[in-house]
């Protein structure tokens, strides 16, 4: 497998995970070894296990542990050093929601921000920023907490 098709699939993997709600999933399988960037340039990095714990104090998960909804990941931009070992991407992503007195609508969109890194052969996420909000649409059936918009 190319590294470009390595890298995407863990994008879209992360999806995948994300819309049933396997947060713990998530920070074993694909983030065990990522630093997150939740806030403002200054604020400290967050490791897998404080993620997990974001995610399970701020998403909202329905019966069966679902979100009730589709995160695409599109347009993912690779920069790939195969000698290093290292790459850099960057991605768009939407979040549809449907649940029972919601109609399917967008209810976010923004970037995310990555680097990767590639340990015994296998390429694995080594950070995220999660702070590049572009768009909020009705998230109050999604998230615990109101978002902020990114200086775009």
């Amino acid at each position: 497998m190319s590294s470009e098709t390595a890298i995407c699939n863990l994008l879209y993997r992360y999806a995948e995970l994300m819309d049933a709600g396997r947060f713990e999933d998530i920070t074993t399988e694909l983030f065990a070894d990522t630093r997150f960037i939740v806030g403002p340039e200054g604020t400290p990095a967050l490791d897998a296990g404080a993620m997990l714990d974001v995610f399970r104090k701020t998403t909202i998960r329905y019966d069966g542990g679902s979100l009730q909804t589709k995160h695409l990941v599109t347009n993912p931009i690779l920069e790939i050093d195969e000698e290093g070992g290292t790459a850099v991407c960057r991605s768009y992503y939407t979040v549809f929601q449907q649940t029972d007195s919601l109609a399917l609508q967008p209810v976010v969109s923004g970037r995310y921000h990555d680097r990767f890194e590639r340990v015994d052969g296998k390429w694995r996420f080594a950070e995220r920023d999660y702070t590049k909000v572009d768009l909020i649409g009705d998230t109050s059936q999604h998230l615990m907490y109101p978002l902020q918009r990114a200086d775009i």
